[in-house]
């Protein structure tokens, strides 16, 4: 068996492993989160700019 073989299998024996144990409310809850942050982000980015002026 070739090296890449083994890292190929290794691989896709994690990211099946990975997805099984993930589920859909974990994927929304990372999307809202990932949301509020960059709003959270971008309006302070804003009132730092103002308030820069």
């Amino acid at each position: 068996m070739k090296l890449n073989e083994i890292r190929a299998g290794t691989l896709g024996g994690t990211l099946c492993s990975i997805w099984a144990s993930v589920t859909l409310g974990d994927i929304l809850q990372t999307v809202i989160t990932a949301v509020i942050g960059t709003v959270a982000s971008y309006i302070v980015s804003q009132l730092l700019h103002r308030n820069k002026r």
